[in-house]
């Protein structure tokens, strides 16, 4: 079982987590590449259960691509976002993986709202890719 730890960037908001990773992914949507101020964020779908967070989150209510209440919940003193979770994935949430302690182990396996992603933008690698969140 995988440890990981992680936290905002003024250190408030820790979080650490007991499990194996469900999936990992490059996400291109409109909205994480505004949460992130860039284009994809990399994000770590873990159990629900197995997260424990300390230090006060904000929440910001969103709409997913499923049209369904998405979660961004971020620090309110830097505004570092640390995890998602989307009412179509109940049991999962979503730790933005720019927040991990350690990130060495990190490969994501899938590219996410491949149909937004930005033109430039061509990762290296097999991942599969899917022009929306696969079923």
């Amino acid at each position: 079982m995988r440890k990981m730890t992680g936290g905002c960037l003024c250190g408030q908001v820790r979080y650490s987590a007991d499990a194996e990773p469900v999936f990992t992914a490059v996400c291109h949507c409109r909205n994480c590449q505004k949460q992130a101020g860039t284009a994809f964020s990399i994000v770590v779908a873990i159990p629900k259960a197995a997260l424990t967070v300390t230090g006060n989150t904000k929440t910001f209510h969103d709409t997913g691509g499923s049209g369904q209440p998405v979660e961004r919940r971020f620090c309110p003193e830097c505004g570092s976002p640390i995890v998602s979770e989307l009412a179509v994935m109940p049991e999962i949430t979503f730790i933005k993986a720019g927040t991990l302690d350690d990130t060495q182990w990190l490969a994501p396996t899938m590219e996410v709202y491949c149909a937004s992603a930005q033109q430039w933008v061509g990762l290296a690698g097999a991942m599969q890719r899917f022009p929306q969140m696969p079923g």
